[in-house]
Protein backbone atom coordinates (compact mmCIF):
# COMPACT_ATOMS: atom_id res chain seq x y z
CA UNK A 1 0.00 0.00 0.00
CA UNK A 2 1.22 3.56 -0.89
CA UNK A 3 0.24 6.95 0.90
CA UNK A 4 0.74 10.19 -0.71
CA UNK A 5 1.84 13.30 1.02
CA UNK A 6 1.87 16.93 -0.55
CA UNK A 7 3.24 20.22 0.24
CA UNK A 8 2.73 23.65 -0.84
CA UNK A 9 5.49 25.85 -1.13
CA UNK A 10 3.88 29.18 0.04
CA UNK A 11 6.39 32.59 -0.24
CA UNK A 12 5.15 34.33 2.09
CA UNK A 13 4.13 32.02 5.20
CA UNK A 14 5.59 28.67 4.23
CA UNK A 15 2.10 26.81 5.05
CA UNK A 16 2.13 22.91 4.58
CA UNK A 17 -0.75 20.61 3.97
CA UNK A 18 -0.40 16.62 4.18
CA UNK A 19 -2.40 13.76 3.86
CA UNK A 20 -2.80 10.25 4.13
CA UNK A 21 -5.27 8.82 0.93
CA UNK A 22 -3.99 4.87 1.87
CA UNK A 23 -7.20 4.14 0.81
CA UNK A 24 -7.07 5.31 -3.01
CA UNK A 25 -5.29 2.17 -3.99
CA UNK A 26 -6.23 -1.38 -3.09
CA UNK A 27 -3.17 -2.54 -5.17
CA UNK A 28 0.92 -2.16 -4.76
CA UNK A 29 2.13 0.46 -6.88
CA UNK A 30 4.66 -0.55 -9.69
CA UNK A 31 7.97 1.39 -9.36
CA UNK A 32 7.12 2.92 -13.04
CA UNK A 33 4.02 4.75 -11.62
CA UNK A 34 5.45 6.09 -8.93
CA UNK A 35 5.96 9.82 -9.30
CA UNK A 36 8.25 11.92 -6.93
CA UNK A 37 7.34 15.12 -7.70
CA UNK A 38 4.36 17.05 -9.54
CA UNK A 39 4.95 20.26 -10.08
CA UNK A 40 2.55 22.87 -11.18
CA UNK A 41 3.05 25.92 -12.76
CA UNK A 42 2.34 28.87 -10.83
CA UNK A 43 1.58 32.59 -10.52
CA UNK A 44 3.20 34.78 -8.16
CA UNK A 45 0.52 34.29 -5.77
CA UNK A 46 1.08 30.80 -5.72
CA UNK A 47 3.34 28.35 -4.75
CA UNK A 48 4.62 24.87 -5.71
CA UNK A 49 2.24 22.06 -5.06
CA UNK A 50 4.94 18.61 -4.64
CA UNK A 51 3.19 15.25 -4.10
CA UNK A 52 5.24 12.32 -2.85
CA UNK A 53 4.52 8.60 -3.02
CA UNK A 54 5.77 5.76 -0.57
CA UNK A 55 4.93 2.70 0.37
CA UNK A 56 4.93 3.21 4.11
CA UNK A 57 1.40 4.06 4.96
CA UNK A 58 -0.87 1.79 7.62
CA UNK A 59 -3.77 -0.34 5.63
CA UNK A 60 -7.22 0.81 4.91
CA UNK A 61 -9.83 -0.34 7.27
CA UNK A 62 -11.22 -3.93 6.23
CA UNK A 63 -14.52 -3.94 4.36
CA UNK A 64 -17.04 -5.77 2.72
CA UNK A 65 -16.99 -6.64 -0.79
CA UNK A 66 -20.14 -3.83 -1.08
CA UNK A 67 -18.41 -1.64 1.32
CA UNK A 68 -19.54 -0.58 4.52
CA UNK A 69 -22.93 -1.79 6.25
CA UNK A 70 -26.15 -0.02 6.34
CA UNK A 71 -25.27 1.05 10.26
CA UNK A 72 -28.44 3.28 10.89
CA UNK A 73 -30.17 3.69 7.32
CA UNK A 74 -32.95 1.30 6.29
CA UNK A 75 -34.33 0.16 2.77
CA UNK A 76 -38.35 1.25 2.28
CA UNK A 77 -38.92 -1.49 0.06
CA UNK A 78 -42.48 -2.57 1.69
CA UNK A 79 -44.57 -0.78 4.07
CA UNK A 80 -45.09 -3.91 5.93
CA UNK A 81 -41.54 -4.06 7.06
CA UNK A 82 -42.50 -1.41 9.71
CA UNK A 83 -44.39 -1.20 12.37
CA UNK A 84 -47.47 1.00 12.81
CA UNK A 85 -45.42 3.21 15.12
CA UNK A 86 -43.14 3.77 12.63
CA UNK A 87 -45.46 4.03 9.67
CA UNK A 88 -46.90 6.97 11.71
CA UNK A 89 -43.94 8.45 12.46
CA UNK A 90 -43.35 8.70 8.95
CA UNK A 91 -46.36 10.09 8.12
CA UNK A 92 -46.14 12.36 10.70
CA UNK A 93 -42.89 13.65 9.41
CA UNK A 94 -44.44 13.66 6.10
CA UNK A 95 -46.71 16.16 7.24
CA UNK A 96 -44.76 18.76 8.62
CA UNK A 97 -42.03 18.65 6.14
CA UNK A 98 -44.75 19.46 3.35
CA UNK A 99 -45.80 22.38 6.20
CA UNK A 100 -42.08 23.59 6.06
CA UNK A 101 -42.12 23.43 1.72
CA UNK A 102 -45.63 25.06 1.70
CA UNK A 103 -44.21 27.88 3.69
CA UNK A 104 -41.73 28.80 1.42
CA UNK A 105 -38.80 28.19 4.08
CA UNK A 106 -36.25 27.17 2.04
CA UNK A 107 -33.82 26.96 5.29
CA UNK A 108 -34.68 23.48 6.09
CA UNK A 109 -31.50 21.20 3.92
CA UNK A 110 -31.18 17.99 5.77
CA UNK A 111 -30.05 16.49 2.10
CA UNK A 112 -27.42 18.91 1.66
CA UNK A 113 -24.39 17.46 0.35
CA UNK A 114 -26.58 14.30 -0.51
CA UNK A 115 -26.36 12.79 -4.14
CA UNK A 116 -29.47 9.84 -4.97
CA UNK A 117 -29.40 7.93 -7.97
CA UNK A 118 -32.67 7.07 -9.56
CA UNK A 119 -33.15 4.51 -11.75
CA UNK A 120 -36.05 4.20 -14.24
CA UNK A 121 -36.65 0.93 -15.83
CA UNK A 122 -40.07 2.50 -16.17
CA UNK A 123 -40.43 5.82 -17.17
CA UNK A 124 -43.10 7.98 -14.90
CA UNK A 125 -43.71 12.03 -14.53
CA UNK A 126 -44.83 11.59 -10.84
CA UNK A 127 -41.94 10.04 -9.61
CA UNK A 128 -39.52 11.51 -11.51
CA UNK A 129 -40.75 14.76 -10.40
CA UNK A 130 -41.68 14.05 -6.98
CA UNK A 131 -38.45 12.16 -6.48
CA UNK A 132 -36.36 15.30 -7.71
CA UNK A 133 -37.89 17.96 -6.71
CA UNK A 134 -38.13 16.97 -3.35
CA UNK A 135 -34.39 15.68 -2.56
CA UNK A 136 -33.45 18.92 -4.25
CA UNK A 137 -36.22 21.56 -2.07
CA UNK A 138 -34.47 19.69 1.01
CA UNK A 139 -30.49 20.56 -0.54
CA UNK A 140 -29.58 17.44 -2.47
CA UNK A 141 -28.88 16.79 -5.99
CA UNK A 142 -31.13 13.54 -7.87
CA UNK A 143 -29.32 11.91 -11.21
CA UNK A 144 -31.88 10.71 -12.93
CA UNK A 145 -30.71 7.32 -14.92
CA UNK A 146 -33.34 6.34 -17.69
CA UNK A 147 -34.19 2.62 -19.28
CA UNK A 148 -31.40 3.04 -21.53
CA UNK A 149 -28.59 4.53 -19.22
CA UNK A 150 -28.05 1.34 -17.48
CA UNK A 151 -30.21 -2.08 -18.78
CA UNK A 152 -30.22 -2.66 -15.35
CA UNK A 153 -29.62 -7.13 -15.27
CA UNK A 154 -28.96 -7.07 -19.10
CA UNK A 155 -25.95 -5.48 -19.59
CA UNK A 156 -24.96 -5.13 -16.39
CA UNK A 157 -25.99 -7.37 -13.70
CA UNK A 158 -28.03 -6.08 -10.45
CA UNK A 159 -25.24 -6.39 -8.12
CA UNK A 160 -22.77 -5.00 -10.34
CA UNK A 161 -25.14 -1.60 -10.20
CA UNK A 162 -25.75 -1.92 -6.58
CA UNK A 163 -22.24 -1.54 -5.41
CA UNK A 164 -20.60 0.86 -7.79
CA UNK A 165 -23.91 3.28 -6.91
CA UNK A 166 -23.56 2.46 -3.72
CA UNK A 167 -20.15 3.69 -3.83
CA UNK A 168 -21.14 7.12 -5.83
CA UNK A 169 -24.44 8.16 -4.40
CA UNK A 170 -25.86 8.24 -0.56
CA UNK A 171 -29.67 6.92 -1.42
CA UNK A 172 -30.26 4.64 -4.27
CA UNK A 173 -34.06 5.26 -5.89
CA UNK A 174 -35.37 2.60 -8.38
CA UNK A 175 -38.30 2.32 -10.45
CA UNK A 176 -38.17 -1.17 -11.74
CA UNK A 177 -40.49 -4.39 -13.69
CA UNK A 178 -39.37 -7.11 -11.76
CA UNK A 179 -39.95 -7.12 -7.79
CA UNK A 180 -36.98 -9.45 -7.75
CA UNK A 181 -34.63 -6.51 -9.18
CA UNK A 182 -35.21 -3.96 -6.17
CA UNK A 183 -34.42 -6.98 -3.68
CA UNK A 184 -31.43 -7.49 -5.36
CA UNK A 185 -30.92 -3.98 -5.00
CA UNK A 186 -31.23 -3.64 -1.51
CA UNK A 187 -29.37 -6.97 -0.76
CA UNK A 188 -25.95 -5.29 -2.93
CA UNK A 189 -25.96 -1.69 -2.18
CA UNK A 190 -24.55 -0.35 0.78
CA UNK A 191 -26.87 2.51 1.20
CA UNK A 192 -30.79 2.62 1.30
CA UNK A 193 -33.00 1.15 -1.38
CA UNK A 194 -36.43 3.40 -1.67
CA UNK A 195 -38.66 0.68 -4.32
CA UNK A 196 -40.29 3.27 -6.83
CA UNK A 197 -42.30 1.00 -8.05
CA UNK A 198 -42.41 -3.05 -8.99
CA UNK A 199 -45.08 -4.98 -10.61
CA UNK A 200 -45.42 -6.44 -7.28
CA UNK A 201 -45.75 -3.33 -5.11
CA UNK A 202 -45.90 0.75 -4.98
CA UNK A 203 -45.16 1.51 -1.36
CA UNK A 204 -44.33 5.45 -2.29
CA UNK A 205 -48.08 5.85 -3.83
CA UNK A 206 -49.81 3.90 -0.78
CA UNK A 207 -47.41 5.88 1.69
CA UNK A 208 -48.78 9.33 -0.15
CA UNK A 209 -52.43 8.03 0.10
CA UNK A 210 -52.06 7.06 3.38
CA UNK A 211 -51.16 11.20 4.17
CA UNK A 212 -54.05 12.42 1.62
CA UNK A 213 -56.97 10.51 3.55
CA UNK A 214 -55.28 12.14 7.05
CA UNK A 215 -56.01 15.35 5.52
CA UNK A 216 -58.68 15.22 4.17
CA UNK A 217 -61.07 12.40 6.08
CA UNK A 218 -59.14 13.76 9.48
CA UNK A 219 -57.34 10.17 10.23
CA UNK A 220 -56.86 6.56 8.68
CA UNK A 221 -57.61 4.12 11.32
CA UNK A 222 -60.80 2.61 10.71
CA UNK A 223 -61.67 4.28 7.51
CA UNK A 224 -63.35 1.56 4.55
CA UNK A 225 -60.89 2.30 1.83
CA UNK A 226 -62.83 0.43 -1.47
CA UNK A 227 -60.75 -0.09 -4.56
CA UNK A 228 -62.09 -0.84 -7.63
CA UNK A 229 -60.35 -2.44 -10.29
CA UNK A 230 -57.53 -4.66 -11.49
CA UNK A 231 -55.60 -6.25 -8.48
CA UNK A 232 -52.16 -4.98 -9.19
CA UNK A 233 -49.14 -3.70 -7.46
CA UNK A 234 -51.31 -0.54 -5.48
CA UNK A 235 -53.90 -2.89 -4.76
CA UNK A 236 -50.73 -5.22 -2.97
CA UNK A 237 -49.52 -2.07 -1.36
CA UNK A 238 -53.08 -1.26 0.18
CA UNK A 239 -52.54 -4.92 1.48
CA UNK A 240 -49.27 -4.73 2.93
CA UNK A 241 -50.68 -1.11 4.67
CA UNK A 242 -53.74 -2.80 6.26
CA UNK A 243 -51.20 -5.45 7.64
CA UNK A 244 -49.78 -2.93 10.14
CA UNK A 245 -52.56 -0.03 10.09
CA UNK A 246 -56.30 -1.03 11.06
CA UNK A 247 -58.72 -0.20 8.33
CA UNK A 248 -61.19 -1.54 6.36
CA UNK A 249 -60.12 -2.35 2.98
CA UNK A 250 -61.94 -4.04 -0.06
CA UNK A 251 -61.36 -4.86 -3.55
CA UNK A 252 -63.63 -5.27 -5.80
CA UNK A 253 -62.46 -6.29 -9.22
CA UNK A 254 -63.40 -8.96 -11.99
CA UNK A 255 -63.28 -12.62 -11.67
CA UNK A 256 -59.80 -14.20 -12.39
CA UNK A 257 -58.01 -10.98 -11.82
CA UNK A 258 -57.99 -10.66 -7.64
CA UNK A 259 -54.77 -9.66 -6.09
CA UNK A 260 -52.35 -12.65 -5.01
CA UNK A 261 -53.80 -14.57 -3.03
CA UNK A 262 -50.75 -14.79 -0.70
CA UNK A 263 -50.88 -11.23 -0.09
CA UNK A 264 -54.24 -11.48 0.47
CA UNK A 265 -53.58 -14.36 3.12
CA UNK A 266 -50.79 -12.01 4.83
CA UNK A 267 -53.11 -9.24 5.12
CA UNK A 268 -55.61 -11.36 6.81
CA UNK A 269 -53.41 -13.58 8.97
CA UNK A 270 -52.30 -9.92 10.38
CA UNK A 271 -55.64 -9.66 12.44
CA UNK A 272 -55.26 -5.73 12.09
CA UNK A 273 -57.85 -4.68 9.70
CA UNK A 274 -60.67 -5.85 7.70
CA UNK A 275 -60.21 -7.36 4.37
CA UNK A 276 -62.43 -8.22 1.74
CA UNK A 277 -61.98 -9.61 -2.08
CA UNK A 278 -65.22 -9.20 -4.10
CA UNK A 279 -66.50 -8.84 -7.57
CA UNK A 280 -69.37 -6.87 -6.73
CA UNK A 281 -68.40 -3.68 -7.05
CA UNK A 282 -71.90 -1.69 -6.24
CA UNK A 283 -71.92 -3.48 -3.47
CA UNK A 284 -68.79 -2.69 -2.12
CA UNK A 285 -68.66 0.70 -2.04
CA UNK A 286 -71.82 1.63 0.14
CA UNK A 287 -70.42 3.39 3.28
CA UNK A 288 -66.95 4.22 1.68
CA UNK A 289 -64.93 7.02 3.05
CA UNK A 290 -62.74 6.94 0.23
CA UNK A 291 -63.46 5.38 -3.84
CA UNK A 292 -59.95 3.96 -5.52
CA UNK A 293 -59.51 3.73 -8.84
CA UNK A 294 -56.84 2.87 -11.23
CA UNK A 295 -55.97 1.99 -14.73
CA UNK A 296 -57.13 -1.32 -16.41
CA UNK A 297 -54.17 -2.34 -18.00
CA UNK A 298 -51.12 -1.16 -16.97
CA UNK A 299 -47.75 -0.44 -18.29
CA UNK A 300 -46.13 -3.74 -19.88
CA UNK A 301 -49.93 -4.77 -20.29
CA UNK A 302 -51.40 -2.60 -22.98
CA UNK A 303 -51.55 -5.23 -25.78
CA UNK A 304 -54.52 -6.40 -23.12
CA UNK A 305 -56.08 -3.32 -23.26
CA UNK A 306 -59.05 -4.53 -25.52
CA UNK A 307 -59.69 -7.35 -24.14
CA UNK A 308 -59.66 -6.19 -20.26
CA UNK A 309 -62.21 -3.48 -21.70
CA UNK A 310 -64.62 -5.88 -22.38
CA UNK A 311 -63.94 -8.10 -18.93
CA UNK A 312 -63.88 -4.47 -16.72
CA UNK A 313 -66.93 -3.43 -18.10
CA UNK A 314 -69.48 -2.56 -14.66
CA UNK A 315 -66.32 -1.77 -12.62
CA UNK A 316 -65.91 1.59 -13.77
CA UNK A 317 -66.09 4.57 -11.48
CA UNK A 318 -68.87 6.82 -12.31
CA UNK A 319 -71.42 8.74 -10.99
CA UNK A 320 -73.88 6.30 -10.24
CA UNK A 321 -71.16 4.22 -8.45
CA UNK A 322 -69.76 7.66 -6.27
CA UNK A 323 -73.80 8.20 -5.55
CA UNK A 324 -73.64 4.31 -3.87
CA UNK A 325 -70.75 5.38 -1.64
CA UNK A 326 -72.83 8.33 -0.20
CA UNK A 327 -72.30 12.16 0.03
CA UNK A 328 -68.93 12.16 2.44
CA UNK A 329 -67.01 9.71 0.00
CA UNK A 330 -64.13 10.84 -1.51
CA UNK A 331 -62.98 9.61 -5.20
CA UNK A 332 -58.64 8.64 -5.62
CA UNK A 333 -56.79 7.62 -8.03
CA UNK A 334 -52.67 7.04 -8.40
CA UNK A 335 -52.78 8.24 -11.79
CA UNK A 336 -52.30 8.87 -15.14
CA UNK A 337 -55.86 8.19 -15.79
CA UNK A 338 -57.64 6.94 -18.72
CA UNK A 339 -61.01 8.66 -18.37
CA UNK A 340 -63.86 7.47 -20.04
CA UNK A 341 -62.59 4.12 -19.19
CA UNK A 342 -61.62 3.43 -15.64
CA UNK A 343 -63.27 6.67 -14.61
CA UNK A 344 -65.46 9.32 -15.61
CA UNK A 345 -64.28 13.36 -16.32
CA UNK A 346 -67.01 13.82 -13.99
CA UNK A 347 -65.74 12.35 -11.21
CA UNK A 348 -62.07 12.99 -11.87
CA UNK A 349 -63.37 16.37 -11.80
CA UNK A 350 -65.74 16.50 -8.76
CA UNK A 351 -65.35 18.43 -5.92
CA UNK A 352 -65.14 15.23 -3.69
CA UNK A 353 -62.20 14.73 -6.08
CA UNK A 354 -58.76 14.50 -4.40
CA UNK A 355 -56.78 13.14 -7.14
CA UNK A 356 -54.29 15.97 -7.18
CA UNK A 357 -53.52 16.55 -3.53
CA UNK A 358 -52.74 12.61 -3.51
CA UNK A 359 -50.51 13.46 -6.50
CA UNK A 360 -48.97 16.50 -4.26
CA UNK A 361 -48.17 14.17 -1.77
CA UNK A 362 -46.13 11.48 -3.81
CA UNK A 363 -43.37 14.17 -3.01
CA UNK A 364 -43.62 14.56 0.76
CA UNK A 365 -44.57 11.35 1.89
CA UNK A 366 -41.48 10.10 -0.36
CA UNK A 367 -39.24 13.06 1.58
CA UNK A 368 -40.12 11.74 4.97
CA UNK A 369 -38.88 8.18 3.19
CA UNK A 370 -36.04 9.14 2.38
CA UNK A 371 -35.49 11.22 5.71
CA UNK A 372 -36.41 7.89 7.84
CA UNK A 373 -34.22 5.77 5.60
CA UNK A 374 -31.30 7.97 6.12
CA UNK A 375 -31.47 8.08 10.02
CA UNK A 376 -32.18 12.13 9.30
Amino acid sequence: MASISCHRAVPSNKVSLSSSSSALFTTPLSRSSLFSTVSVPSRASRGRISCRISSTSAPPPPSSVNGPAKAGMKDFLHISDFDKATIMKILDRAAEVKAVIKSGDRTFLPFKGKTMAMIFAKPSMRTRVSFETGFSLLGGHAIYLGPNDIQMGKREETRDVARVLSRYNDIIMARVFAHQDILDLAKHATVPVINGLTDYNHPCQIMADALTIIEHVGRLEGTKVVYVGDGNNIVHSWLLLAAVIPFHFVCACPKGFEPDAKTVLKAQQAGISKIEITNDPQEAVRGADVVYSDVWASMGQKEEAAHRRQVFQGFQVDENLMKLAGPKAYFMHCLPAERGVEVTDGVVEAPNSIVFPQAENRMHAQNAMMLHALGL
